[in-house]
Order: structure tokens, then sequence, then C-alpha cells
């Protein structure tokens, strides 16, 4: 979900921290002792000071500077991170919804918004399914897409007594023939893909493609 915050906001962190130009600076000196009356009459005033900023929205070019959410963040919204959703897509400043949907209705019983980061949809999971169904131990099964299939959020799930029923990996998949051999595994994988109706609806209808 895109964040508030502009690309022009996204400066390095030591500016950042500094609080940029909107620093007001030190507070004025009460020392000096004030004036007569008769030393302001005479006394010349000093010239009146111009401004040096501009607090325009003034053109900016970030051609050739390489930024990340490494050495820079944003001035406006610091939670607010640089991620792109794939490879060939540009990246933005944003945050990650995630959602959990009941297989057999397609109702979305859980939904959280989390910092923008690679592994922030398997925290997510987790943490859903701990509000879900607390200190449960009656079996559960949660679907999911590739991007889930790891050794330690496998293990996560069936240490939590919940079978994994994960899209494998054509490599190196934690996933392996004591899950793929059941039929409910298939009927996850088919259901599974309901989870985009919710978000489909969101954009187009209930109005979440505008900038959040």
């Amino acid at each position: 979900m895109k964040a508030w915050a502009s690309v022009k906001s996204f400066q390095p962190k030591e500016r950042a921290t500094s609080g940029g130009d909107d620093d007001p600076g030190d507070p004025p000196d009460t020392s000096v002792p004030p004036t007569s009356s008769s030393d302001q009459s005479t006394a010349e005033p000093d010239p009146m000071t111009r401004p040096t900023r501009c607090n325009g929205n003034a053109e900016v070019d970030f051609r050739g500077e390489r930024r990340s959410n490494a050495t820079h963040a944003s001035m406006t919204d610091p939670e607010a991170r640089l991620f792109k959703k794939s490879p060939g897509a540009g990246a933005m400043l944003c945050f990650m919804g995630h959602s959990m949907m009941e297989n057999r209705s397609g109702l979305i019983v859980q939904a959280d918004l989390t910092r923008a980061d690679g592994h922030a949809e398997r925290r997510a999971a987790i943490d859903m399914l701990h509000r879900h169904s607390p200190g449960s131990t009656r079996r559960l099964t949660l679907a999911a897409d590739r991007g889930y299939d790891s050794a330690d959020f496998v293990a996560e799930l069936r240490q939590m007594v919940v079978t994994p029923h994960v899209a494998q990996k054509s490599r190196h998949s934690a996933i392996d023939g004591r899950t793929t051999r059941h039929p409910g595994y298939a009927k996850s994988q088919r259901r599974r893909k309901k989870i985009e109706e919710p978000f489909g609806w969101a954009k187009t209808v209930g109005g979440m493609a505008q900038p959040l």
C-alpha cells in the first residue's frame, strides 16, 4: 500500500535525523540587557535579511543517485520504506497489507498492515494465526503461495499444529510428500486463489487504489 510520503522526502538518514531545513535553530539569547528608548531612537536598524531557502515544491533530479533503505529514510514518514513488488516494477515508499481468508466461505478473518520488507509476509502470517486461534491444539491447515515456502516458516507452522499447505518451489522446497500426497493439499491450492478476490474488490470498488 502506497504511503502518503513523497519520494522527495526520502533523504539521507543524517539529514532526516537532524531535522533537515525545518530546524528552527537555537532559541534567542535573552542574557543581553534591553537598551533604553534613547539608544533605540539613535541606533540604525539592521537591514532585513532575505530567506535563502525555497519553501516551494522545487524540482529534484534523482537520476544517478543510489538510494536504499539502509542509507535513506523519509523525513515525513520514517516508517515508510522503499519497496518494489516485482523485479520489473518501480520502487515506491509503501507499507505491506496482509489478510487471512477462511477457505470454505472466502471471508477475510484477519488483516494487518506492516512495514515493507522481505520477511513481513511470513511474520504477519504467524501473528495472524496466533490472534485467530490462540493456544489452539486443533489441527488447522494454512494455504499460501511459493513466497511462504521457507524452512523456518514451515517448521514454525508444524510446531503450532498447523499443516502447511504451501505451494512448492521448484528447488529446495520445505514441503515434501508427507503433505502433498493428501487430497486436501490440492484442494487448498485451488481455494487459496480466492484471496485475490477481496483485493480486487478493494481496488476497483472499495477505493483502496488511492494512496493510503
